[in-house]
């Protein structure tokens, strides 16, 4: 165990000097749903949505996840530019940790949305938002677990794919329905019944129902437990397929 922290340190640190050398990189992640807060937000002021909580209460949250769907389920990408140079053989062949060579990754891409999650709600209390801190602290918590999830499951569809033409249709086919079906802009409490009834089988959608309830202050919700419990599934499943993967990835 004291080897693989060690050796997992040893790749974040890597890795994280590399996106820290990139500051284009670190803040451009957060343009897009920036972008929503400022063109689209303004749109939905005193709109009642659904559920607790003001519109900006809704939307931002939702915001949140939305840029860890998409920071994360692209993440692979870098992985497979670091395979066609080579980077990935070399990096196995060292006694470092297979395992660690996923963790220490992950745990960058976690970081680097976590601080784009930060300029995003700082951008979100300029123009109206008004949450409780403990609920904005869950909020980044559900943010960096989603983050780890996606970024495992990338990295473990980028080692099997030999060129970015064969991992982005892949993921773009899964991030769409998981958008539209988890209520990330809108809660799915608006949709027809039939509708709603199909996002319950989006694993996504009860992470968000959580962070909507944790920016309300509405700590006692079983929105919240329910969300902990399908992000800790989540996690424990794409972690260990990722692990998996690594371990026996001849490529």
């Amino acid at each position: 165990m004291r080897t693989l922290l060690s050796d997992t340190a040893l790749v974040f640190g890597r890795y994280a000097r590399q996106s820290l050398r990139s500051k284009a990189a670190m803040s451009f992640g957060a343009l897009m749903p920036a972008l929503y807060l400022v063109l689209y937000g303004p749109l939905l002021t005193d709109m009642r949505l659904g559920g607790a909580g003001n519109s900006w209460q809704v939307l931002v949250p939702g915001l949140l996840l939305q840029l860890a769907l998409f920071g994360a389920s692209f993440a692979g990408l870098g992985l497979i530019i670091d395979k066609q140079h080579g980077i990935v053989e070399r990096m196995r062949v060292t006694p470092v940790s297979r395992v660690a060579l996923l963790l220490g990754r992950v745990l960058r891409d976690a970081a680097l949305l976590t601080v784009q999650s930060v300029l995003l709600v700082l951008v979100a209390f300029a123009l109206g938002l008004r949450a409780p801190l403990p609920g904005i602290l869950i909020g980044f918590a559900f943010t960096a677990v989603l983050a780890l999830s996606l970024a495992s499951l990338s990295y473990t569809l980028a080692m099997k794919a030999a060129v970015p033409q064969a991992f982005a249709p892949v993921v773009n086919a899964v991030n769409m329905p998981a958008m539209l079906l988890s209520g990330l802009l809108l809660p799915m409490s608006l949709a027809p019944a039939w509708l709603d009834a199909l996002s319950h089988f989006m694993p996504l959608r009860y992470l968000v129902d959580a962070v909507r309830a944790a920016f309300a202050g509405d700590y006692g919700s079983p929105a919240l437990l329910y969300g902990t419990l399908a992000a800790a599934a989540l996690l424990g499943v794409s972690l260990a397929t990722g692990a998996h993967r690594f371990r026996h990835s001849a490529g």
